[in-house]
């Protein structure tokens, strides 16, 4: 297992390969990057930007997606995976924001989480990104990430990746850590074919060794 310090350092790297990393999903408000992240579960946040852009030109409020039938709204978003249950969600959460939070998207974890298809990621994101509040948000890329380096261990689940990474890094490094850990990921660590020859960070990383061994380059 990495040590705070090395963790630290993990983090320094990615953010010298990738000092722009920031939230991909384009939006215009809080509201819209809700939106954004529900859609976003389970797909690439490039088919959502693909769909938000003409989703957006459509609905600008709650109340906008609360105007059309359900089917409508469905079929606004049919290319994006689960979009039935992402459209129930939308509209579910938005009732919600208007009964409950006088039409404005909650600013604490506890509140987030209670709207319609928000879980701990989506909630940490809105938080982080929406309103500025150093949170960690682990999605597939900063969970393989962590485990790939031996930042957790291999069986921790979503949320003990969360505690580990807040543990090990200071709360001001939170928010931008969840953004180079993505692109790291995204563009770097890849599920299949992750670039070990040519990473800086192949003399701590445990899978990177392994990988060396077997692919029979220097680690």
């Amino acid at each position: 297992m990495l040590s705070n310090k090395q963790t630290v350092l993990c983090i320094e790297e990615m953010a010298k390969m990738f000092p722009a990393a920031h939230c991909e999903l384009i939006h215009k408000n809080t509201f819209e990057l809700l939106v954004a992240v529900v859609l976003s579960a389970q797909c690439t946040d490039v088919l959502v930007n693909r769909v938000t852009a003409s989703l957006f030109e459509k609905y600008h409020s709650p109340e906008d997606y609360l105007a059309v039938p359900l089917e409508e709204l469905m079929d606004d978003i049919r290319s994006i995976g689960l979009y039935r249950n992402k459209a129930k969600n939308i509209q579910g959460l938005s009732e919600k924001i208007l009964t409950e939070f006088n039409g404005e998207v909650p600013r604490t974890h506890a509140e987030l989480e209670s709207l319609p298809g928000v879980g701990r990621k989506t909630a940490n994101v809105v938080l982080s990104v929406g309103f500025g509040v150093p949170a960690i948000a682990v999605d597939t890329h900063v969970e393989r990430i962590s485990k790939r380096l031996g930042i957790c261990r291999w069986k921790d689940s979503v949320v003990e990746v969360e505690e580990t990474l807040k543990r090990k890094l200071p709360e001001e490094l939170w928010s931008d850590a969840h953004h180079y850990m993505i692109f790291f990921g995204r563009y770097h660590c890849k599920a299949r074919n992750p670039e070990c020859p040519t990473c800086p960070l192949l003399y701590l990383c445990r899978e990177g060794k392994k990988q060396a061994k077997v692919r029979g380059f220097d680690g």
